[in-house]
């Protein structure tokens, strides 16, 4: 007999250990007639190799789980091949974080090689965490297959591409800005750039006009914006939130609408303390709304001014070194008294001077956005410096026609915006890092400078005529390695049968915020090396927030730990939850609804304990085409149609609907209902309707096992296992290994569909009418049908017992007219009723119906007035407003319910 609860503390171990051993996690050995269409293959997005499972790779991985595990149980070859990112800045962050706490040297000190021996050190010891982790989730990866992004066949694929790249003209050393990270000396992605509000200033400055020159700047404006009086100047204001970039000033930029400085385009300012004479340039960046109208630009230290400068021709000047600090290295006209100044040190003094010297017009306090690492927390400086770039653009165009000719899809298709947008208007792509763990980029140089680009240091040396070379000291941006994962993996450059077998891939599960990171660069990557696209589908996930759509964070104190939720409640609830709330954008995510979906593995539980106390067991050779009582036909429908709805939700890659369905099913329709019918049948006295009836429920309970594992795949394994015994034996040993449900149509049966409905129906009613009445659990009143069709005064002769048992009514009468003090309920055409009148209060019940429904006024009116003020729905969260909505809703639907059993109570 089954315990009374599944414990998934213990059996989960064991479960995975067992799925683990058996080999079903690597992909079957044969492919089937059809060819390609017989496997399925999916690539773990990989997570750093720092990581710790986080709630977001909980959503992610359980996704990518139903899919591997659903395809394998449809009899396809699966991989699902997992791996992990070497993570190069984190990485090396971590290593060099636990080195000063033991008091060692530094990696400067140590040295390349030993530091980066240490690191290797590290990932031994400590880089398999959340792979480990991943298993408590139940992921079903092909371990035997996990990859890392620094293994030696990913070293070779990365330097093959590079090398292949560089000679097509298509990877290229250019002078650039970049997000250029002080504290740790590196250029890094947009994605590691963290954008925070700061108090701040906008510091209006007065360049002084060189050359004598004046103009007539407007002082006094009428009703219609028109200048009316004018002063003469001979500067012109600029305003800037970065004081200390002014000393790399190269131009002033007004818009060429501009009428204030039209006579200005072409003349020049004398940049105050350096003395620099620079011109006043028309540009549409220049907004004459904001500020001035008139912007300092500075090509070397702002993206947009970059661009400015380009189009306009200006010089670009860095004025600072890798550690932010003022240098005149580029830029001897900058003052020696700023040499070596830090950055915002340069900032105080360049202001102090302004307002020594009467330049400064004016400080305007603010609060801006600036961007910060996301690793070292401190300011990012846009930083002019040489770096290896990707011709990006070039490498879009393919990316960009295979989504728009369908060859990959988007799942939701909005996603595919997202990606165009990107792609269409892509930047060169910076992919060196100043780091010593990644990819060491695969070029030497020699003493005069010049290049040489090769898979190995002997073929460089052999380009260079036998010259002594020096390897470029950069590596690789992570991105560039991880672009190349789905071919990669799967043992490129070498033609590998997984490759010939398994590329393209068929899904890629991700987050939106990588596809332009991640995701167009495999496309571009992908396209290029392989000529097909790396993947069929993308299917994004969405963002999991709080009960309140609020953001994780541990300094809100609401970050839900998933190793905690499987430590206490087990992974299958967790896994769920994730399934069933993947429809959203935004995943409202609280401890409660875990707790719920529990419940819904422990009623599982008790359907199969149901089932083992009533004898129900496998009959070999049973057929559940051939059951002849209604209630089986009629389940054996509605699995049909769950089944269908299950596989058409899990191939559309919508898994909340999958979650849903089976929800359904499971909890409303086969315990609830099948079960509740099933009992009066266990317990009477028609042998063949009893035997069929035990084999129908233990063939049931096999095949809801079956839809429900992808999802919930412990507590179903742990199932099969222990109903191992009971009856005929199954053809598979594991759940894991077993076939889809086959269900052929013919299943549906339309005749026992019209007859259970009836009865469900009935019951659903008759205990809806209770509990709006406040009629007593223990009262049976008695159940009357008036005048019933001839049809249904059948069904009502033939489910009499049922309908006594499950309305829980003393008896079941027809009659010509309602009896007095009865309540109407109307099912399928025909009017019954409840005599009531003996039973509750009716005078006192009508009272509690106008006391709640006045309850749910209050509530309807209070939010009512909440969101009928502007200033509230323009103000509050989203997620507040929604809330609210929810509520309104909610409040609504309950006064309707209570005022129609009124004006039920009423007509007595």
């Amino acid at each position: 007999m089954l315990d009374k609860t599944f414990d998934p503390k213990a059996a989960e171990p064991r479960l995975y250990a067992q799925w683990e051993e058996s080999g079903l996690f690597a992909p079957r050995a044969a492919v089937a007639t059809d060819g390609a269409a017989d496997a399925y293959s999916i690539v773990i997005p990989p997570p750093n190799v720092t990581g710790s499972l986080h709630i977001g790779h909980a959503l992610n991985n359980t996704l990518q789980d139903i899919l591997a595990r659903y395809h394998r149980m449809k009899g396809k070859a699966v991989l699902w091949l997992p791996g992990t990112d070497h993570a190069g800045i984190a990485t090396q962050m971590v290593v060099e974080r636990q080195l000063a706490a033991a008091g060692n040297a530094g990696r400067r000190e140590m040295g390349r090689e030993a530091f980066v021996d240490k690191v290797w050190e590290w990932k031994a010891e400590s880089g398999g965490t959340i792979v480990r982790q991943l298993r408590r989730l139940g992921s079903s990866c092909d371990w035997s297959r996990e990859r890392f992004t620094l293994d030696e066949g990913l070293n070779a694929a990365v330097r093959k591409v590079f090398v292949q790249l560089h000679k097509d003209g298509l990877i290229y050393r250019d002078k650039r800005l970049v997000n250029w990270d002080p504290h740790f000396q590196t250029a890094i992605s947009d994605l590691e750039v963290e954008q925070k509000e700061v108090d701040g200033a906008y510091w209006h400055f007065a360049y002084p006009l060189a050359d004598g020159v004046t103009y007539q700047h407007p002082v006094a404006f009428d009703d219609e914006g028109k200048a009316t009086e004018f002063e003469a100047r001979d500067y012109i204001v600029v305003a800037t939130t970065r004081p200390e970039t002014m000393l790399g000033d190269t131009g002033v930029a007004v818009h060429p609408t501009d009428e204030r400085y039209a006579g200005l385009i072409g003349k020049f300012v004398t940049l105050p303390i350096v003395g620099r004479r620079i011109p006043i340039v028309a540009d549409d960046y220049a907004d004459p709304t904001k500020g001035s109208g008139a912007v300092k630009i500075t090509p070397a230290h702002d993206f947009n001014d970059f661009q400015v400068g380009k189009r306009a021709g200006l010089a670009t000047l860095n004025v600072m070194d890798s550690l932010a600090r003022i240098t005149a290295a580029d830029t001897p006209d900058v003052p020696a008294e700023f040499e070596g100044m830090d950055r915002f040190a340069a900032r105080k003094a360049i202001v102090a001077r302004a307002e020594e010297e009467g330049w400064l017009k004016d400080i305007e306090k603010t609060r801006h956005a600036v961007p910060h690492g996301d690793r070292s927390g401190v300011v990012i400086e846009p930083w002019l410096t040489d770096q290896w770039y990707v011709d990006a653009h070039t490498l879009a165009q393919p990316a960009i026609k295979a989504v728009e000719q369908g060859d990959t899809t988007f799942e939701p298709a909005s996603y595919s915006k997202i990606y165009f947008e990107w792609l269409r208007n892509i930047e060169p792509w910076c992919i060196s890092r100043q780091l010593w763990w990644g990819h060491r980029i695969p070029a030497w140089y020699d003493a005069e400078g010049n290049i040489y680009v090769a898979e190995t240091e002997a073929e460089a040396i052999a380009q260079s005529g036998g010259k002594a070379l020096t390897q470029d000291e950069d590596v690789l941006d992570t991105w560039f390695s991880s672009a190349l994962w789905p071919f990669s993996t799967m043992g490129w450059p070498e033609k590998t049968e997984d490759l010939e077998r398994f590329y393209p891939t068929s899904d890629l599960v991700t987050a939106a915020d990588i596809i332009f990171f991640w995701v167009a660069r495999m496309m571009m990557m992908g396209l290029h090396f392989m000529d097909e696209v790396p993947f069929k589908r993308v299917i994004i996930n969405g963002l999991v927030r709080d009960e309140k759509g609020q953001k994780m964070s541990k300094s809100k104190g609401n970050v839900i730990d998933p190793l905690g939720i499987i430590d206490e409640l087990g992974a299958d609830p967790l896994r769920f939850t994730m399934a069933i709330l993947s429809g959203t954008r935004d995943i409202k995510l609280s401890k409660q609804r875990i707790e719920g979906y529990r419940n819904f593995g422990t009623k599982l539980w008790n359907a199969a304990r149901f089932s083992q106390m009533n004898e129900a067991k496998r009959v070999e050779g049973f057929d559940p085409a051939t059951v002849q009582q209604s209630i089986n036909r009629w389940i054996r429908g509605e699995l049909t149609k769950a089944e269908r709805q299950v596989s058409d939700a899990i191939e559309g890659g919508r898994f909340d609907d999958a979650a849903s369905a089976l929800y359904r099913f499971v909890w409303n329709v086969f315990c609830d209902w099948y079960l509740e019918l099933a009992k009066p049948v266990f317990q009477g006295s028609d042998e063949a309707a009893r035997a069929e009836t035990r084999a129908m429920t233990a063939w049931m309970l096999d095949q809801t096992l079956k839809l429900m594992h992808p999802v919930m795949p412990f507590i179903t394994e742990e199932l099969w296992d222990k109903l191992a015994e009971e009856g005929a034996p199954r053809e598979e040993a594991m759940l894991m290994g077993a076939a889809w449900p086959v269900l052929p149509d013919s299943f549906i049966d339309a005749a026992a569909d019209a007859e259970i409905g009836w009865l469900v129906d009935l019951v659903t009613e008759v205990r809806q009418l209770r509990a709006e009445m406040n009629v007593p659990p223990s009262a049976k009143p008695p159940l009357t049908f008036v005048s019933p069709s001839a049809g249904n005064a059948r069904l009502i002769d033939l489910h009499r017992p049922l309908i006594l048992t499950l309305a829980r009514v003393s008896e079941v009468s027809v009659a010509d007219a309602l009896p007095t003090g009865a309540v109407s309920l109307v099912v399928s055409g025909d009017t019954a009723a409840l005599s009531l009148a003996d039973i509750i209060d009716l005078t006192a019940e009508k009272a509690r119906l106008v006391k709640e429904i006045g309850v749910f006024d209050s509530d309807i009116g209070h939010v009512n007035k909440k969101l009928g003020n502007p200033n509230f729905v323009a103000r509050a969260a989203p997620e507040v407003v929604d809330e609210q909505r929810e509520k309104l809703a909610e409040a609504e639907a309950g006064k309707a319910r209570l005022e129609a059993a009124l004006k039920r109570l009423e007509a007595l």
